[in-house]
Parts: C-alpha cells; sequence; structure tokens
C-alpha cells in the first residue's frame, strides 16, 4: 500500500507497509530516540506481523529514499476487557531532527484510514506521565484519557498473600474483563500458596480446548478464535513464555495469559504484561485466582522481572480489588483513546 500526505513540508512522502528490510533502519531510528538498541523486540513485532498480518498494522514513512518514521499497532479482540475490536498503537517513532515536520500525522493518518477500512473505530495506547512529548503528540492527534486503567506491582518476595477469603463471580453482562473477583488468602510463601491451591504449570498448546471452555463459562459464549490467538501468542510472541495454567484432579481450572517483552508504548526495559486471567467458575473459592498469580510473581522473580502491569476497566470494581489486594497500584503510566469518525 502507498499513499501521499496531503499536504505541508512532507507533501512528497510515500506511505507504505513496513517491510523486513526497514527493520535496521527502523532499530537506529529506535536506538536514536530511547538511546539503547531494541532489535530483538522489532524483530518480533515485524515477525509477529509476516506471521498474522490481519492482526497487524505497521506503517514506513519514506521520503527521497530514505525511512523517516515509522508505526507499529495491534488489533485486539477481547484484551483488557475489549468487547468491540479496537486498535492498540504500540510505537510510533519519526527520525530525530526530522520530528515536527508532520511525519507522525500522516503515519498515524495511515493507521486511522486502514483502521476504518477494517470497521476498527477505537485507536488506544499508553503513554509515561512524564513524556511530555507524547503526551504533547496525542493530545494534538486528538487523544483523550481513557476509561480503562494502568496499574502495576513490584515484584518481591511477600507481595501476594493478604486478605480474606477469595471468592470468584461471573461477569457483568458485556463486561468481559470482570472474570474474577478476590480477594486474598492469609499470608503465605509464594510457592506454597500456589502448591497448595493447585498445580500451576507453564501454558502448553495442548491447554487450548480446555482454555477455550472455561472462557466460554466465564463470559457465556464462545471466543474459540480468540482464545487460540492468545495462546498462539503467548508461545511465540513473547520473548519469554510466563503464561501458566492451574489444575486440579487432571483438568484445568484457570489460565493467566502473560507476557514478558520491552518495546511497547515506549517501554525501555523488561515488563511482564497480563493480558488476561480466568478461573473456571466452578471452582469459586479454591484459591485458583492467588495461586496463578502468585506462582506468576515467583517465575519473575526467578527471571529479574522487577515490574509486571495490567489494565482495568475503572469500574471493574472486582478485578481492581483483586489486584489492589495482591499489591498492585495505580502506574505511572496513563491510558489513552481515540474515537474514529
Amino acid at each position: 500500500m502507498a499513499e501521499r500526505a496531503k499536504a505541508g513540508p512532507i507533501s512528497s512522502v510515500k506511505l507504505r507497509r513496513l517491510a523486513a528490510q526497514d527493520l535496521q533502519a527502523v532499530v537506529d531510528i529506535d536506538a536514536q530516540i530511547t538511546g539503547r538498541s531494541r532489535r530483538a523486540y522489532f524483530e518480533r513485532r515485524l515477525q509477529a506481523a509476516l506471521r498474522a498480518p490481519a492482526l497487524h498494522t505497521q506503517f514506513a514513512a519514506e521520503e527521497g529514499g530514505g525511512l523517516k518514521g515509522y508505526v507499529l499497532a495491534r488489533r485486539l479482540e477481547g484484551e483488557f476487557g475489549s468487547v468491540e475490536p479496537t486498535l492498540r498503537l504500540e510505537v510510533i517513532g519519526v527520525r530525530p531532527g526530522e520530528q515536527g515536520h508532520g511525519y507522525g500525522d500522516a503515519l498515524l493518518g495511515a493507521l486511522e484510514d486502514d483502521a476504518r477500512k477494517n470497521r476498527i473505530f477505537e485507536v488506544r495506547t499508553q503513554a509515561g506521565w512524564k513524556d511530555h512529548a507524547m503526551l504533547g503528540f496525542l493530545d494534538h492527534a486528538g487523544f483523550q484519557l481513557g476509561g480503562n486503567q494502568v496499574i502495576d506491582c513490584e515484584i518481591h518476595a511477600g507481595r501476594i498473600g493478604s486478605g480474606d477469603a477469595e471468592k470468584i463471580v461471573a461477569p457483568a453482562a458485556g463486561n468481559v474483563g470482570a472474570e474474577i473477583d478476590h480477594s486474598m488468602h492469609q499470608a503465605n510463601d509464594f510457592e506454597a500458596l500456589a502448591r497448595d491451591h493447585a498445580d500451576v504449570r507453564s501454558l502448553a498448546r495442548a491447554d487450548l480446548e480446555e482454555i477455550v471452555r472455561i472462557d466460554r463459562r466465564i463470559v457465556g459464549h464462545d471466543r474459540a478464535a480468540y482464545i487460540g490467538r492468545v495462546v498462539d501468542e503467548a508461545l511465540n510472541d513473547s520473548a519469554i513464555r510466563v503464561s501458566l495454567v492451574a489444575r486440579q484432579d487432571g483438568s484445568a481450572t484457570g489460565y493467566i495469559m502473560a507476557s514478558v517483552d520491552f518495546g511497547d508504548f515506549g517501554r525501555t526495559e523488561p515488563v511482564a504484561v497480563i493480558d488476561t486471567i480466568g478461573v473456571d467458575p466452578g471452582f469459586t473459592g479454591a484459591g485458583i485466582g492467588s495461586a496463578l498469580l502468585s506462582q506468576l510473581f515467583v517465575n519473575l522473580e526467578a527471571l529479574r522481572v522487577e515490574r509486571v502491569a495490567t489494565v482495568v476497566e475503572r469500574d471493574n470494581f472486582a478485578l481492581l480489588e483483586f489486584f489492589y489486594r495482591a499489591g498492585f497500584g495505580s502506574s505511572q503510566r496513563l491510558s489513552f483513546l481515540k474515537r474514529l469518525a
């Protein structure tokens, strides 16, 4: 796909799909912006787009034979409680010295036009509250503060394990993010807590059918295609595989989908991101959610990952309470939303 900016100082820019041969130029521009190389991150994002082009939208801005900027986004259908398809703006970058000339606007415009063609009418992203340049760009581009809350937690021993008995409820109608309502068990060691409540182990492709079954019981309808994509990404797209499944008596009773990477939303340090957590409603009160989260923390601590983050709808009080009791709190990152006409 090739387009041209409509007017202004970059009227000769060519907007096209990002290609494999752009990798080094993208890495170089990003390194100039962030002060470090994130080649492995961009390699994974480009490979993911080649593997599943329907889920990834990536554009390059080219002028005079050189790459001036790039934008990478991913289609969401169910992550973070979303119901309608949404585009997640992951990275946008313009070569230093060329910023302020309209390349970012042109790239975002191409992204939005492509979203509309695919009947996607929301773009979501995040930015640190001190990233004044990005905040200014998002404001100029028409983004507003989103309804989702970014929360995170420092990983260290003792984080999990305070509070009262665990409770799990079904989600409210139309709110697929409200999968669980937990409070926590009394203080306990991470590993002991996980061991006491369930056999928690790494996610495997063979778990897909049972995860689909659990998700169907939680949300009330079949999301096999979405769950299949989430499992595929958990196994292939993350720098480190950390997704988990809980089992009791030979059957899956819960799961947590998470990844460890750096790159999205301008991050330059490894962080674990929880995409979704689900517990079979038939195991209410069995401590499955606590076991999954506590084992995730054990594994992340061993990997020297220092922080875990997730996104929750601001009115999903049950899920927020679960995470708050586990030690999560408001992040230094803000959630933004732009609705497309």
